[in-house]
């Protein structure tokens, strides 16, 4: 049986590997799970009643000396942990798992979903002590590829994969919602420490936004940075594990958040990016032109926003047709979760295998999914 110790650092990472996890225990293996502060991360644990420990308890400030404290905390409670609470293998998006893991001689793997040339800092950190990298095979690693494993599919499809998630209306019913007559806006914090220089929904561009989108039926906001008096009455509030849910009912996602324009894209709601990361990021770019399933728009053209918003709100069957996209992408896409799960049970043997032969991960792609597309 395996032992494998996953690190979480945002609540995307409680998605990204939730699936894997609570199978992995199904199964007899040993998990453990550790976490710094991070926004709804322990609210998510907590209401899913998953045990874990906490080694960055107070968080940390922005900023780049901020993040440096942190970084050395982290390295200090993970090294303490492991040196009691010894791992087969390290699993997470975090630098601390490779650093200790490489001091410590226990295995790390290090999952992104972002280009090098995005995260740059964080690769220069992180991937030289890392044993190996995962991600989507539409990444660009740069010299980090040859420890790369590439598999065909998305961080999101982990969670958001048909396999292990279908969108419940009855969510919505609890609090009274309406069902595809609304528009969810996401406003991101954008202090990562990827961030730096990037800009997206102002609050100006925001009021033009709802003002246009009333027309249309009701607005929604999520937002990670503080919302203005005036946006208050728009604020969405709801459990934050039924989100999901919400996003897969929502006639249009407009956002700033790179993260949830994915998320969209894997449920088939059509999305908007407004942000500086438009045309860099190798997995939406992928998403936008291969599969037409979201569109990214730079900051400083916020007139092109507005008509782009316009013209998908008065497109017929705009849902229908995204769902037919929806489904062509997921017949050329594994089950995330199922190929983690193989590989970490299998791990070190599954590294072999992957490596002499990519084409083995097709094993979990879902017939189901691509006898359906041919059919249609």
């Amino acid at each position: 049986m395996m032992k494998t110790l996953f690190s979480l650092g945002h609540p995307a990472h409680f998605h990204l590997f939730k699936n894997v996890i609570k199978q992995l225990e199904f199964e007899g293996h040993e998990v453990e799970i550790l976490i710094k502060k991070k926004d709804i991360l322990e609210d998510l644990l907590a209401h899913s009643s998953v045990e874990y420990n906490n080694i960055l308890p107070h968080g940390r400030s922005d900023g780049k000396l901020g993040i440096l404290t942190g970084l050395i905390k982290k390295n200090i409670g993970l090294y303490k942990h492991c040196k009691v609470n010894r791992p087969d293998l390290m699993l997470g998006t975090s630098a601390e798992i490779a650093h200790i893991g490489k001091l410590l001689g226990i295995p790390s793997v290090v999952f992104s979903e972002d280009d090098v040339s995005v995260i740059r800092s964080f690769a220069t950190l992180t991937y030289p002590f890392a044993n190996h990298v995962m991600s989507p095979d539409v990444c660009e690693n740069g010299r980090w590829n040859s420890k790369t494993i590439f598999y065909s599919g998305f961080h999101k499809l982990a969670y958001l994969h048909p396999n292990h998630f279908n969108p419940d209306y009855r969510v919505l019913q609890k609090y009274g919602l309406p069902k595809k007559s609304f528009v969810l806006l996401r406003f991101a914090k954008l202090t990562a420490h990827h961030d730096e220089g990037i800009t997206g929904i102002t609050d100006e561009i925001a009021e033009e936004l709802i003002d246009l989108l009333t027309k249309h039926g009701n607005v929604y906001i999520s937002s990670e940075r503080e919302l203005p008096l005036k946006f208050e009455p728009y604020r969405l509030k709801i459990d934050p594990l039924d989100i999901h849910h919400f996003l897969a009912y929502a006639k249009l996602f407009i956002g700033d958040s790179q993260s949830m324009a994915v998320e969209a894209a894997m449920l088939g709601t059509p999305s908007i990016r407004f942000s500086s990361f438009a045309g860099r990021i190798s997995v939406l770019e992928e998403l936008e032109h291969k599969y037409k399933l979201t569109q990214g728009i730079k900051p400083d053209n916020p007139e092109e926003l507005y008509a782009v918003v316009d013209k998908l709100l008065t497109t017929p069957n705009l849902r229908d047709l995204h769902e037919t996209r929806k489904q062509k992408m997921l017949s050329e896409k594994i089950d995330v979760t199922a190929f983690f799960k193989w590989f970490i049970i299998n791990y070190p043997e599954s590294f072999k295998t992957i490596t002499e032969d990519p084409d083995y991960q097709k094993r979990f792609m879902d017939k189901n999914i691509q006898a359906k597309v041919v059919e249609e």
